[in-house]
């Protein structure tokens, strides 16, 4: 097949010939004005960027979809990342306060005043600028995620150099009163049991008046064994009005302990005892509900709070 235009042709035409084969048989030919050509072209060269417009605006928009697909995806895992750390955060921060109970107690065995309670405030909270970036556009409200767990570090950040420096202060204490500590109070009187009334007013179980209790209530079976809570001396062993069987320890150093409900009393007065040792059982004795260990601590003469002195949990 020949495709050629022919040099001779009308002014102001263009012919085309096609030839369907080489023997010049079936020739088909016709004109075209060069206006007409012009107006072709044109329309093509229209319909082509028309064409081209479309295809790049589809394929622009696949393209964005699928971008935008990938960054939310993106931003969906970072979301579930900032979830697990402020999830990581908030149990630093439950560890960290129960350091703070046990630095508590701790200052209490080391005979060393608690922390006061607006030092260890300081710091915590306040106004704190939220920076701004292309980011919240992404993600509304990360900013706002970011900054929160920044004061949380910061807290904690500040919460443990405070603890660091307790610490210290416990330990040299401990170091220099060595001798001291086996006479303060450290463990429960025993082992298991119910933690029940504890120091404070109350109202009397038998009258419904208010009063002062001074100790701890322990509920536990009739018969459990109940240990020394530190080195001393007994003071008293023996049968005490209200309170029954009880037993009274002095620790030396200002400390005393009141032991009293006993089903059985295990020391006699006078003699010497190193904390961990059995010193009585638990009863009803007295006036009593029920069987239980009403314990009290004393310093210098004056009612503590025994759950402040339960330090360790295992007598040894």
């Amino acid at each position: 097949m020949k495709f050629f235009n022919r040099k001779r042709k009308p002014r102001g035409s263009m012919r085309f010939v096609i030839i369907r084969d080489d023997n010049d048989i079936n020739v088909q030919q016709w004109s075209l004005s060069q206006s007409s050509f012009i107006v072709t072209s044109i329309l093509i060269i229209i319909i082509c960027t028309v064409l081209l417009s479309f295809t790049a605006e589809v394929m622009t928009r696949y393209l964005y979809q699928s971008k935008l697909k990938d960054i939310r995806e993106k931003n969906s895992s970072l979301v579930s990342m900032f979830a697990d750390l402020q999830s990581n955060l908030s149990n630093i921060q439950d560890e960290m306060d129960q350091l703070e109970k046990k630095d508590k107690a701790l200052r209490t065995y080391a005979n060393l005043p608690p922390i006061d309670k607006d030092i260890r405030q300081v710091g915590i909270g306040g106004y704190t600028d939220i920076r701004k970036s292309n980011l919240s556009k992404l993600l509304p409200g990360i900013e706002e995620k970011i900054n929160n767990i920044e004061m949380d570090i910061s807290e904690l950040a500040r919460k443990v150099r405070l603890e660091k420096e307790s610490y210290a202060a416990i330990y040299n204490t401990i170091k220099d009163n060595s001798q001291k500590l086996t006479s303060i109070p450290s463990i429960r009187p025993l082992n298991g049991g119910y933690l029940n009334t504890g120091i404070g007013y109350r109202n009397d179980p038998f009258t419904g008046e208010k009063r002062f209790h001074h100790g701890l209530d322990i509920s536990a079976n009739t018969g459990t064994i109940v240990y020394a809570t530190a080195n001393g001396k007994v003071v008293s062993a023996g049968t005490m009005g209200n309170y029954g069987k009880t037993i009274k320890i002095n620790h030396g150093y200002g400390y005393h302990t009141f032991y009293a409900h006993l089903h059985e009393i295990s020391v006699k007065r006078g003699q010497k005892i190193l904390r961990g040792d059995i010193i009585g059982q638990v009863g009803n004795t007295g006036r009593s509900t029920a069987s239980h260990l009403h314990y009290e601590v004393h310093y210098l003469g004056t009612p503590q709070d025994p759950e402040h002195y339960f330090l360790a949990r295992d007598l040894r």
